[in-house]
């Protein structure tokens, strides 16, 4: 018999029988949460807990507290789901079923399609494969076996999938009970493993998102390992619907979408006052920075995209159009327009940092089933900033973006993680340049002593980056700024300056984004604040309400008043009762409603109301123009975001 040593994350090297499965490792060893133990890594790849390991190797035991050991989870519970529906519904045949998020999915085409009524059903069928506690078990089936199996069992989606695998590629399968799926996985050991879950949703999902493709019916669901969990998050998930930012978009009157122009959302009046806040609060704070701003085309010579690369990295995102018999492409993104404008003229090591930013839109063709409301749209705006220096200014470049990150975010009252991403398998450049760039960032997280995750391979085509997830008020997490090291821009584009020397070197390039794209990021304001935004951001931050007709005059003299000091102020003259007028004010989430009635005429003094207070009281009308000043030049938050 063979032994190997095992090197346990958090314990001592273990010595072992060559072959042993890590449950068989987990039973073995001393870990203080095995009970709790979903999957794990093995020399970095995540692996069930049913492989063997043959050699030598390191181990990292994953529960579902860790991001990879819940997808673990979710991934096994869509299939716990799917075999739930092929015992009910035999004739259904397969999409897909992956984790996502916050749960997992999975894809069916139905004989008959179901509705919301039919998950209870599904519910407790799932609940028999569960206490069943069938394992699953991986297999590989030869590609013409493979193909037969799912022919004979009307799979033709699953065909699709095997019949777009690479030649070398293994078709790996997953057996559970009389169920078996196409899937590479990991898995959870057996279906026991799911002790709590729920479906969540029903919706019609093009397959693979494609609108030339037969509309599937998505089923939705989460899963926990305890129903406490369970219980919070569909807490959780009633309160994000009442934030739903398209859903209170209508209510507010900020934004709207059209099949004329799918994805490519139309903002209106009270929608634009938010964004040109944000647009503000961004150019005060890049001119502070000493950036300077620049403007670039949107339609831009094709040659430009391969000499990019995006030609070859980006193209089936692309839209593409024909002018003069020239082709030119819809900008995915800003930063060949900014090569342009640093070529234009000769560049000198005096010169840099050069910081130039760019509040710049461009399109992307996203397929028609992922589109949803302001999250994910073809049309929007980056902030993009394209930071022009030298080797030796990189370090400081880079801990001056993420201060300029953590301010802005700040303002909004948001925490955030940071992670770092290394190459992708697709890329540009030397393994060297890739480990050198790598090795800048992670240098300057570890100096500032912040907390980082790294996610390999999930860097830009060019260059590796640390992105920023913003946790909002419910406790999601939201991929927003960027900061993307890149040494190949420089190559691509010819791009030089004169150093002391005299000589001409390359210089390095940072891009970078903080909010991201402005229209996701309006989105998630919306939700994050549940449409009550700041005073400084609400549409309208002061509504008058006179008691009756005879305070109108005194009413309109006060809305003149607030205006003219700079405030956006509306009066309600209607023929309503107060209640009412207060009511709908509330509705509107109007930061400050201000009562007139005949004490207030002959005091001089306002009777403030406050959305989140209620009634302040009799105000001097000067102390609540300092008060609202005072709360709008300082962005303050407010005191209740979350109920």
């Amino acid at each position: 018999m063979a032994y190997i040593n095992v090197e346990i994350e958090g314990n001592s090297s273990h010595h072992c029988l060559q072959g042993i499965t890590l449950l068989e490792l987990l039973n073995e060893v001393s870990f203080k949460n095995s009970g709790k133990v979903v999957a794990a890594y093995v020399d970095g790849e995540i692996m069930d807990l049913a492989s063997s390991l043959e050699n030598t190797s390191k181990v990292e035991f994953l529960t579902f507290d860790d991001p990879e050991g819940a997808k673990v989870y979710w991934h096994t519970s869509s299939h716990v789901l799917a075999h739930a529906v092929k015992r009910l519904y035999p004739a259904a045949r397969l999409g897909i079923g992956p984790a996502i998020e916050n749960g997992f999915y999975y894809d069916f085409e139905f004989p008959n399609a179901i509705s919301a009524n039919d998950l209870e059903n599904i519910e407790a069928e799932m609940q028999k494969v569960i206490d069943e506690d069938i394992p699953l078990e991986k297999f590989i089936m030869e590609r013409d076996e493979a193909e037969v199996y799912f022919r004979e069992k009307g799979e033709k989606f699953k065909l699709e999938l095997i019949a777009e695998l690479p030649p070398e590629e293994e078709v790996t399968c997953y057996r559970e009970g009389e169920f078996i799926d196409l899937c590479r996985g990991p898995h959870l050991p057996s279906t026991g493993y799911v002790k709590a879950y729920k479906l969540t949703g029903l919706a019609g999902a093009y397959w693979r998102g494609s609108e030339i493709n037969p509309m599937l019916q998505r089923i939705y669901g989460v899963s926990f390992p305890e129903k406490k969990r369970l219980k919070k998050h569909l807490q959780l998930l009633e309160e994000a619907k009442k934030r739903d930012h398209r859903k209170l978009a209508r209510e507010l009157d900020l934004f709207s979408l059209h099949q004329e122009a799918p994805g490519c959302p139309f903002f209106h009046p009270n929608g634009m006052i938010i964004w040109h806040e944000l647009e503000h609060f961004w150019r005060e704070e890049h001119k502070k920075a000493g950036y300077q701003e620049i403007r670039t085309p949107l339609l831009l010579d094709c040659d430009l995209w391969k000499r990019s690369g995006h030609w070859e990295h980006y193209q089936e995102n692309m839209y593409f159009s024909n002018l003069d018999e020239k082709d030119y492409a819809i900008k995915p993104m800003n930063c060949p327009g900014a090569m342009l404008i640093y070529l234009s003229q000769m560049r000198s090591y005096r010169d840099f940092p050069l910081r130039i930013a760019e509040l710049g839109q461009v399109h992307r063709h996203e397929l028609s089933g992922t589109l949803h409301g302001l999250m994910r749209v073809r049309s929007f705006t980056q902030d993009d900033a394209h930071l022009f220096m030298l080797p030796e200014q990189v370090e400081e470049e880079v801990g001056g973006i993420i201060d300029m990150i953590d301010r802005f975010y700040s303002v909004f009252g948001f925490d955030y993680k940071i992670e770092l991403s290394t190459r992708p398998e697709k890329s540009m450049g030397s393994i060297e340049e890739w480990d050198k760039a790598v090795s800048i960032l992670k240098t300057v997280l570890e100096n500032r002593n912040l907390d980082f995750m790294i996610s390999e391979g999930e860097g830009a085509f060019y260059g590796p980056k640390i992105d920023f997830h913003l946790r909002d008020c419910l406790g999601r997490t939201w991929q927003c700024g960027t900061i993307q090291l890149d040494f190949q821009m420089p190559e691509k584009f010819d791009l030089t300056y004169v150093g002391s020397d005299g000589e001409e070197h390359r210089p390095v390039i940072i891009h970078r984004v903080i909010y991201g794209a402005m229209e996701r990021f309006l989105a998630l304001l919306i939700e994050h604040f549940a449409g009550a935004f700041p005073t400084w951001l609400a549409p309208v931050q002061v509504m008058v309400l006179p008691l009756t007709d005879n305070q109108h005059s005194h009413a309109l003299e006060l809305k003149e008043r607030l205006f003219n000091e700079g405030f956006r102020v509306e009066a309600d003259l209607r023929s309503e009762n107060l209640g009412k007028k207060i009511r709908d004010a509330q509705l509107q989430k109007i930061p400050y409603m201000l009562v007139v009635g005949e004490k207030e005429v002959e005091s001089g003094r306002v009777a403030v109301r406050h959305r989140n207070e209620g009634d302040i009281g009799q105000v001097d009308k000067e102390d609540f123009i300092n008060r609202l000043h005072t709360e709008i030049n300082f962005r303050q938050l407010p005191d209740k975001m979350c109920s």
